[in-house]
């Protein structure tokens, strides 16, 4: 895995007419990982989709060094095709794959079931197991425990703790509390008037 970078100086995010934060700043490295919490509608999924280059923001600066994988509500997996299918495209789109990951996070009976009739959890899960297979350094994951058991949960807890400790860096946006070894969290305040 190459290593990555990601820092965000002087951030603003505006929705509307209305600024959701303003004056964030952040720097990752290789091993880091940051949770970004706070209510509903204070602007951590904007936040992750700003870091992701696919929000721009307000004001202020992000730059970032490595490949970036993103899991947000969208699992970017066609609900036609069977899960083995779906995550098939994938492979070949990214030039390898995670059987590993599959089977790690319970999916393996899946194979045949059409990502439409998958629960939210296990949609989660097979996003999961895709972003594994990319193996970007930068982690993105907008609220990932979503629909997951307490099982899954502390699955996805070890994935990330995993992938930090192999060098990796990951920014989590969670309302729901997540064990992240030595992560720093940013708490983002609720303007509402």
């Amino acid at each position: 895995m190459q290593a990555g970078r990601i820092e965000a100086r002087d951030v603003a995010c505006r929705r509307g007419d209305r600024i959701l934060f303003r004056g964030l700043s952040l720097a990752l490295g290789p091993g880091e990982a940051l949770r970004v919490a706070g209510p509903n509608g204070t602007g951590k999924s904007s936040l992750i989709r700003i870091l992701a280059g696919l929000l721009e923001p307000f004001a202020g600066t992000v730059e970032r060094e490595g490949e970036v994988g993103l899991v947000d509500e969208r699992p970017a997996l066609d609900p036609h095709l069977p899960l083995e299918r779906a995550l098939g495209f994938w492979e070949r789109f990214d030039g390898r794959g995670a059987p590993e990951a599959v089977e790690r996070l319970g999916l393996g009976a899946l194979g045949d079931v059409p990502v439409r009739f998958l629960s939210t959890g296990q949609k989660k899960r097979a996003a999961l197991a895709r972003l594994a297979a990319q193996g970007p350094a930068i982690w993105l994951l907008d609220e990932p425990l979503n629909g997951l058991d307490t099982a899954a949960v502390r699955l996805v807890e070890a994935m990330v703790a995993a992938h930090c400790a192999a060098g990796g860096l990951a920014v989590v946006a969670s309302h729901q509390s997540i064990e992240l070894p030595g992560a720093r969290v940013i708490d983002l305040p609720d303007f509402t008037p």
